[in-house]
């Protein structure tokens, strides 16, 4: 991949070169973006779960409340989890750029860590 610094005089193929690595990195930082937005999408999902469980809690079907409450929970782990096979997949299809990237192993732990999170929060809202 070409360098995105151009010379004193480019000459068209130089040119498009430098545009062309430019329109990656702009790319692959749009993934990364998107990655950001998914996770939001899903903590969001987690949120709304506490929001249902916290405001029909006095219901006189609470067990409807929480497995509701529940579903939100596990919509919440599935975004997760798409945003990164989603980003991976986006990844791979540039496995040739030179930006250097969110690395993938940061992205997964990410996941891991709101799963658990997620997991357990879901956990203590059947249980409350």
């Amino acid at each position: 991949m070409p360098d995105s610094d151009l010379s004193e005089d480019p000459d068209s193929t130089e040119m498009a070169d430098t545009r062309t690595a430019w329109a990656e990195d702009r790319t692959m930082l749009a993934n990364e973006r998107t990655f950001a937005g998914w996770m939001r999408t899903g903590m969001a999902s987690i949120a709304l779960a506490l929001g249902l469980k916290a405001v029909f809690k006095d219901t006189t079907y609470p067990i409807i409340a929480k497995c509701v409450a529940e579903i939100f929970v596990l919509a919440g782990v599935i975004i997760f989890w798409t945003a990164v096979l989603n980003c991976r997949k986006a990844r791979r299809r540039m496995k040739d750029h030179d930006v250097e990237a969110q690395s993938s192993r940061h992205m997964t732990w990410l996941a891991i860590i709101l799963t658990i999170a997620a997991v357990a929060t879901g956990i203590i809202l059947f249980l409350l």
